[in-house]
């Protein structure tokens, strides 16, 4: 039970996002987050907005989380290969630690109104983007054989976003260990030399 004191923005979000990623976002109403917490509804507008303030919340931290994530891990002086290999496995790494949250963004993203919408789908597109030039600058160098860095692009983020739905913290694999594994899938999805 949360007691009053407790209770706080950052605990409600932390509910409302189990309760996205297990049952939706529009599977979700205020008042199961609110039992969840085991408050009256009504209680909740101390801490939060809207349901859809909630979603905006998650959905923007996680996409500037991504973005983050690229900018820090990418070195502009490694080769291609090394680019691809580090935005890969930090993707991939995000996926497996921040399952709940994958899986609300990649399912409920298109529930949110615009202009929040138009902004999170530029923050994925400039994600896209930024992976899709890693491997043309890979094409054009000769050190990747793909016919397509746009599917190619395409496929390495696919292939990482499906980790939120299998993995498991007591599995075989450590998110580490998925991760690095899943660089080298990207690194032959190219055709790395």
């Amino acid at each position: 039970m949360v007691t009053r004191a407790g209770l706080n923005p950052d605990v409600v979000l932390d509910a409302a996002l189990t309760l996205f990623a297990r049952r939706g976002y529009h599977g979700t109403a205020l008042s199961e987050i609110a039992e969840t917490l085991q408050v009256r509804t009504p209680s909740l507008y101390n801490h939060m907005g809207s349901k859809h303030d909630l979603l905006l919340r998650i959905v923007d931290r996680t996409t500037a989380g991504v973005l983050d994530d690229f900018h820090r891990v990418l070195d502009p002086d490694d080769p291609p290969a090394e680019q691809l290999r580090r935005a890969t496995r930090v993707y991939a790494h995000r996926h497996a630690t921040h399952r709940r949250e994958a899986l609300v963004v990649n399912r409920d993203t298109s529930s949110l109104s615009e202009p929040a919408i138009g902004e999170m789908q530029a923050r994925r597109r400039e994600h896209e983007h930024a992976l899709r030039a890693v491997i043309a600058r890979g094409v054009e160098a000769g050190d990747f054989h793909v016919e397509s860095p746009a599917l190619a692009s395409f496929a390495i983020r696919e292939l990482c976003v499906s980790i939120a739905r299998w993995f498991s913290d007591d599995g075989a694999l450590t998110a580490e260990e998925v991760a690095d594994q899943y660089s080298g899938f990207a690194l032959r999805i190219v055709g790395a030399s």
